[in-house]
Parts: C-alpha cells; sequence; structure tokens
C-alpha cells in the first residue's frame, strides 16, 4: 500500500506543476491566512458565512501549509493533495456558485460585483479551478521522479 502511495514513474516535469500547486499557491495562502486572520482568514471565512470561522481559517490556513509544502517537496504528494482537492471544492461553492447563481446559496454570501452569472463565475473561479486540476493530476500521476517519493521508492522500483 505504501509504493501505491508514493510511486510515481511520472515525467520530472511534473515539478512544475507541483511548484505552481505548493509553491505559488497553497504554502502563501496559508502562510496569510494565519498572518492575516481578519482578511484572509477566519474574518473571510465569517464574511463567505462558513461555519466556525475563528476554526476553519486556521485549520484551513494549516492544511494549505503543510500539504503546500509536502507537495513542493514531493512526499506524500498523492495524499496531501487530497485535503487540497476539498478545501477547493468548498472554495468553488461557498464563494463562486452564488456568483454564478446571482444570490445567496444558504449561508454563503453574495460578493458586491457588476455582473453575475456564468461568465462572471468563470472569471472569479479561474484560479481555483487551476488548482483544482492540478490537484487532481497529483493525485493521479503521483510527484514524479525529482522527488522525496521517488528517493523513497528507490528501492523498489529500479532508475529510469
Amino acid at each position: 500500500m505504501f509504493t501505491s502511495i508514493i510511486r510515481s514513474t511520472a515525467s520530472p516535469s511534473t515539478i512544475l506543476i507541483r511548484l505552481a500547486v505548493g509553491l505559488v499557491v497553497f504554502f502563501p495562502e496559508g502562510i496569510q491566512k494565519l498572518l492575516f486572520p481578519d482578511i484572509l482568514g477566519a474574518g473571510r471565512f465569517a464574511k463567505i458565512g462558513i461555519p466556525y470561522p475563528e476554526f476553519t481559517g486556521p485549520f484551513v490556513g494549516m492544511v494549505e501549509l503543510i500539504c503546500g509544502a509536502l507537495i513542493i517537496v514531493g512526499l506524500f504528494t498523492r495524499l496531501a493533495a487530497i485535503p487540497l482537492i476539498v478545501t477547493m471544492i468548498v472554495a468553488l461553492i461557498t464563494t463562486k456558485l452564488p456568483i454564478l447563481l446571482g444570490h445567496e446559496l444558504g449561508p454563503f454570501s453574495l460578493p458586491d460585483f457588476k455582473r453575475y452569472g456564468f461568465w462572471s463565475a468563470q472569471h472569479e473561479s479561474r484560479a481555483d479551478l487551476t488548482m483544482l486540476l492540478g490537484c487532481l493530476y497529483l493525485l493521479i500521476v503521483g510527484s514524479g521522479r525529482w522527488s522525496i517519493d521517488r528517493l523513497l521508492d528507490r528501492d523498489v522500483v529500479p532508475p529510469a
């Protein structure tokens, strides 16, 4: 089971996806949720309508920071991608679906925009969808050859 989690025959260029997902987005976003809780962490979560923002804001910040770091170095990449996939799905439902629908959705607020609907939601969700797809890619293919996962798997897989 352990080897199926870490084994990856993906191209070394998979590191570019890992860096985009981990280094460019999740790691720094996690830090910012912890450093600036009023605008990016608990305060933002409360404004959006996410329940228990004092807990969920720092929790999501830590998940993004830890999983982002794991993805950057390529350690347990498949496992690290799973909570980030959940995070992106929640982000899309809580922040982008109201824009698509043009009204609040349960407890989730509608931001004040000049326009709503498909194109506005698509514009606002482009980064979220890109990160969701990047995490799905890493879940499927693993961390690639330039990773700690690959080093851990060296005894099992002969070098290619």
